[in-house]
C-alpha cells in the first residue's frame, strides 16, 4: 500500500472527499475512490460515494480522487514530461486529424466518424489489449448508460455510440482487473481519465500495470437522465425513450427517433439539467488521454487529438491497415476553432484544486 504523499496527509473519506467533495457537490460520481478503497470501506449509489464500513484512514482515495488536491501541471509532467505552453489551448499534442471509419457497419451505428469504435476493435482485434472499457446501455432505461468491459470487437460494436448520461466507467475497469485482464483500454470522460493519471502517478500497479491505453471523449457537461430524458424529452416533448434512435449535440439537442423525425432541443434548456458535479471540471478536450475524439458540429466525422506515443502508434498502425479516411484539419476550420473556444471556456472555471 502506497504511503500517503506530504501534501495529501493520511486522512479519512469522512474528513477529505466527504467533506470537500461529496458534500460540497463537486463529486462528479467517477467511482475512482470507491473501485481503489483496499477495505471496501465504500459503495456506489445515487452516482456518489458513501461510507458503508469502518474507514482506516489510508488516505489514498485523497490522492487519486480528480477533485480533491489535483495539480494539472504534475500530471502534464507524468504523462508528457512537460507541462503545457502558454499558447497550447486545448493541452499537449502531437497531431490533430480529422477522421471517420471505413467499416460501413460501424457507420450504421456510430456517434460521428466512428473512430473509436475502429480504434478498439483494431486492439482487440489484432491482440493490443484484451478488454476495452466502454459504456454501454441498460436494457431496462433507454440511453441510460451501464459501464461495459468489452472483449471482442462485437461487444465494442454493441457500445458504439454516445449517451448524454454519465457512465462511472471505473467500475468497468475494476471488472477488467478482476478478470485479470493483462492490458485495457479505457473510453472514458476527461474527469475519469484525471482519476486514471493519479492511479498512475502514485503508482496503485494493481490498477496502473493493465492500463495500455485511455481515449478521453470532449466533454462540456453530462445531464441527469431524470432531468433531460424523462422530464423534459418524454414529458414535455411527449417521445418516448424506446422509439429514440440517436441522440447528438450539433449546437442543440437533436432527437432522432424510429420514425425518422428529428427534434431539438437548446442548450440553454438542456443545460438547467447539467449534472451539478460538472460545474467544477476545466477539461473539455480530455487533456491528459492518449487520444482525444469529439464531434465539435462535424457531420460524419471525428475530430482526434492524438497526445502521446501510445497513441500515435495505434492510431497510425489502424491507418495503415487501411481502416480510418482522414483528412487535414484544415478543411474543417470552424471545428478547430470551436475546440479551441470551448477548452478556453471550460478552463475559466474556478480551479478544482482544494
Amino acid at each position: 500500500m502506497p504511503k500517503p504523499t506530504e501534501k495529501t496527509p493520511r486522512l479519512s473519506f469522512e474528513e477529505s472527499l466527504e467533506k470537500e467533495v461529496v458534500s460540497a457537490e463537486r463529486c462528479m460520481g467517477c467511482a475512482a475512490c470507491v473501485v481503489i478503497c483496499p477495505l471496501r470501506c465504500l459503495d456506489y449509489s445515487e452516482e456518489k460515494p458513501k461510507i458503508v464500513n469502518e474507514c482506516t484512514a489510508c488516505g489514498i482515495c485523497a490522492q487519486i480522487c480528480p477533485r480533491y488536491d489535483f495539480s494539472l501541471p504534475a500530471i502534464e509532467k507524468f504523462v508528457f514530461g512537460r507541462e503545457r505552453k502558454s499558447d497550447e489551448d486545448f493541452g499537449i499534442y502531437r497531431r490533430i486529424v480529422i477522421a471517420q471509419a471505413r467499416d460501413k457497419s460501424i457507420l450504421q451505428v456510430c456517434q460521428d466518424g466512428g473512430v473509436v469504435t475502429a480504434l478498439l476493435m483494431f486492439a482487440l482485434e489484432n491482440g493490443l489489449v484484451d478488454g476495452a472499457v466502454v459504456s454501454g446501455v441498460r436494457e431496462d432505461r433507454p440511453f441510460y448508460p451501464a459501464p461495459r468491459l468489452a472483449t471482442t470487437p462485437q461487444e465494442v460494436l454493441e457500445c458504439a455510440g454516445t449517451r448524454y448520461f454519465y457512465s462511472p466507467n471505473l467500475i468497468a475497469f475494476q471488472e477488467g482487473i478482476k478478470q485479470k485482464k493483462e492490458s485495457l483500454a479505457f473510453v472514458g470522460t476527461p474527469c475519469q481519465i484525471h482519476a486514471l493519471r493519479r492511479i498512475e502517478m502514485i503508482p496503485l500497479k494493481k490498477y496502473a500495470k493493465p492500463l495500455r491505453l485511455t481515449i478521453g471523449l470532449m466533454c462540456t457537461e453530462s445531464f441527469t437522465y431524470e432531468g433531460l430524458m424523462e422530464k423534459h424529452i418524454q414529458r414535455e416533448l411527449g417521445i418516448d425513450p424506446h422509439y429514440i434512435s440517436k441522440m447528438n449535440i450539433k449546437g442543440k439537442v437533436l432527437v432522432n427517433t424510429k420514425s425518422g423525425e428529428i427534434k431539438t432541443i437548446s442548450l440553454k434548456d438542456a443545460k438547467k439539467y447539467t449534472r451539478k458535479g460538472c460545474a467544477s471540471c476545466t477539461d473539455f478536450s480530455a487533456e491528459l488521454a492518449d487520444i482525444s475524439a469529439g464531434g465539435l458540429g462535424l457531420s460524419g466525422w471525428t475530430f482526434i487529438v492524438i497526445r502521446t506515443e501510445k497513441g500515435e502508434e495505434l492510431f497510425q498502425s489502424a491507418e495503415r491497415e487501411g481502416l480510418l479516411k482522414t483528412k487535414p484539419v484544415e478543411e474543417e476550420r470552424r471545428a478547430f476553432d470551436l475546440l479551441i473556444k470551448l477548452s478556453n471556456r471550460k478552463q475559466k472555471v474556478s480551479s478544482v484544486s482544494t
